[in-house]
């Protein structure tokens, strides 16, 4: 499995016009249109979000992920791609905001994913809360599981690490918001990435990838505003919705993990004992896409397999 995924995998960066906003898509593997594919050679399924699954999987279907809106901006020297009827470049009302981040996701499935294609969708952490809500307002799409990592879908500020994050994200950003302008818009290209490889390292992380655009003002602001509606409105649990898609969904809470904390995986677990609600046995923590993204991309492929051979 490991000479697997280090054989050299398809991938593409795109940047598409959804909901009016330049939107990242990263695409694993050689289907890169879905509409212009042969029906013969188009897959049965697309995967939606973390990308060493291809290997993983067989290198059968196509994994493509997609960024928060406002989260990433398109380099000068690429072009931005918009369909010639979409539906998506209408404007989506606070699209940088909880609510506009689901609508903005469901544009791009509506318009960039041909309708009866089956969906696999795989969440982490807020993004569980949006494959929620893809499911609860877009019941029609094809979607035939969805995975849900260290989701944080309920009591968000209440939870030890949104103690402290609520005050900082809800009210104290604005006082950081003009010096943290000026200070990330004058430096260098070249010193924030020293700053994010001398902070991976502190943290004992390594990433091939340095998401040196959240030193961007744009993107800085964006995710902290994300953040703060997150903290206000990441609530009650979404029980109906859950119920109502039981049957395709998978759950997999962590053990030190202080956005859900275990208490909430075992009120889950109680509540659907007949769901597919898992904790973690090798202590992975919530934000494993810094160093563990290898292992959680190993973990879910298991689950896919068992879930593939239904198509």
């Amino acid at each position: 499995m490991d000479s697997e995924t280090k054989e050299e995998v398809p991938l593409l960066e795109e940047f598409v016009l959804c909901g009016g906003i330049e939107t990242q898509v990263l695409k694993c593997g050689p289907w890169t249109d879905l509409f212009n594919e042969q029906s013969i050679n188009r897959p049965k399924l697309l995967i939606v979000i973390i990308p060493a699954l291809y290997s993983l999987t067989g290198r059968c279907f196509p994994v493509w992920v997609i960024s928060h809106a406002g989260h990433v901006l398109a380099p000068a020297n690429k072009t931005t791609r918009s369909p010639s009827e979409d539906p998506s470049a209408q404007e989506i009302k606070d699209v940088y905001g909880l609510n506009g981040q689901t609508e903005h996701k469901l544009a791009f499935l509506k318009t960039h994913v041909p309708k009866e294609m089956k969906l696999m969708l795989i969440g982490h952490s807020v993004g569980c809360y949006l494959a929620l809500q893809i499911l609860k307002q877009a019941p029609e799409l094809p979607v035939f599981h969805t995975f849900l990592l260290f989701p944080t879908i309920e009591r968000l500020s209440e939870s030890p690490n949104g103690r402290i994050a609520t005050p900082i994200l809800c009210w104290l950003r604005y006082v950081f918001y003009v010096p943290g302008y000026f200070v990330l818009k004058l430096c260098p290209e070249i010193i924030k990435s020293l700053v994010i490889k001398m902070s991976l390292h502190l943290m004992n992380m390594k990433r091939e990838c340095l998401p040196q655009e959240i030193l961007q003002p744009f993107c800085f602001a964006n995710a902290a505003y994300l953040g703060a509606q997150e903290m206000m409105q990441v609530v009650k649990r979404d029980d109906e919705t859950i119920k109502n898609n039981l049957s395709k969904l998978t759950f997999y809470y962590g053990t030190v993990d202080g956005w859900c904390p275990v208490k909430y995986y075992e009120d889950i677990k109680k509540d659907f004992p007949e769901g597919d609600i898992r904790l973690c046995e090798k202590n992975i923590p919530h934000a494993f896409n810094l160093d563990f993204s290898q292992e959680i991309a190993v973990i879910v492929a298991d689950w896919l397999k068992d879930n593939l051979s239904k198509i």
